[in-house]
């Protein structure tokens, strides 16, 4: 059995010991456990299973090597094909998914190099994304656009809502390359023109969660005006968030439980402020890797009429069938993105 693999139960097997004590955690400590617990249970399952039917292989294997036997032999390609049937789901369950998956999308649109061309594609995409999430189940609109003069888009924000909207489509973001003859060439001939998309997960309302760890709490006697009362009594609160630095101190209620409850609710609008700039800050990452300079080179993915031909380019994956396509059949694509995409990070985690 894989090293993973006895990693795994091990990690299981400690977790249910410390679930049939709750007593001797906090709260806070015994749902990061459960919620440990649930995240490896299918897979420990799994590995369970697999261990037990390595066991029958085993056990088979000494039979025929004493005697040939063609029901067993059945049985040992029966129990072979089990074995790595569970090696694949294994593989799967253990794979951590992004929360975000489950989310709403948000897709941004906006035509390349090409001109008015250019914005034509983008508005072909805009379709095409549209008829994907009608076939998925999901809700599509368009929140924003710029149009062209020939009525394609310059740029153009669809809001896709549903379960799983941002899971489907966040391998669509980069540039996206049409060649094709323009409705506005006379000559015939072949352009190659640009649009690029990006993908982003809609964060809901930033949660603010304060652990009580994370906390450092002093207290000390107040300056400025006050009396006597502040030059004998601790009444001021400092609160440090450790895992952010930020600081809070407030000395301006005559109590040292007034000061406190007013530095948590001062202490919560400034992480809610920090987290939303973090925020900020990786949707413009995202916006700059997905776009880049939205150069036809930067190619992720290309659409030639001519051969009725649409390549992914980013895993060498073609499909002959452009109409279908753009009319929002991208499921074959989609899945080989994200076959592609759970072997790399299975490899990088030491899967296989």
């Amino acid at each position: 059995m894989k090293r993973q693999y006895s990693e795994v139960l091990e990690k299981f097997s400690e977790l249910e010991e410390k679930l049939a004590y709750p007593q001797n955690y906090s709260q806070e400590e015994f749902q990061r456990i459960l919620n440990g617990y649930r995240r490896l249970k299918r897979p420990a399952e799994l590995i369970r299973r697999l261990k037990k039917v390595e066991e029958e292989i085993e056990a088979v294997e000494e039979l025929l090597a004493e005697e040939r036997d063609p029901d067993l032999e059945e049985e040992l390609e029966r129990l072979r094909r089990e074995r790595e049937r569970l090696d694949e789901m294994i593989f799967l369950a253990l794979i951590p998914r992004d929360p975000r998956d489950e989310g709403n999308a948000i897709l941004e649109i906006r035509a390349g190099v090409g001109g008015e061309e250019a914005a034509l594609f983008a508005a072909d995409l805009a379709k095409m994304y549209v008829r994907f999430a009608e076939r998925k189940g999901l809700k599509a609109s368009i929140a924003d656009f710029t149009e062209s003069d020939l009525g394609g888009y310059k740029e153009v924000v669809l809001l896709v809502e549903g379960k799983g909207a941002y899971g489907l489509l966040k391998y669509e973001g980069g540039v996206h390359r049409v060649q094709r003859v323009p409705i506005t060439e006379t000559s015939g001939r072949i352009h190659t023109s640009a649009a690029s998309v990006v993908v982003l997960p809609e964060y809901e309302d930033v949660e603010i969660e304060i652990k009580p760890e994370d906390l450092k709490i002093d207290t000390f006697r107040s300056g400025g005006a006050g009396g006597q009362h502040v030059n004998k009594t601790e009444s001021a609160v400092r609160i440090t968030h450790i895992p952010t630095g930020i600081v809070v101190t407030v000395q301006d209620e005559r109590s040292q439980h007034q000061n406190r409850a007013k530095a948590m609710r001062i202490l919560k609008a400034r992480l809610k402020e920090y987290y939303e700039s973090q925020k900020e800050a990786e949707l413009k990452e995202l916006r700059k890797i997905y776009v880049g300079s939205g150069d036809r080179s930067e190619k992720i993915r290309t659409y030639n009429f001519p051969q009725n031909r649409v390549t992914d380019h980013r895993i060498n994956f073609t499909v002959y069938n452009l109409e279908g396509v753009l009319n929002g059949e991208l499921d074959e694509i989609i899945e080989a993105l994200m076959e592609a995409d759970l072997k790399a990070r299975a490899k990088e985690m030491g899967l296989v």
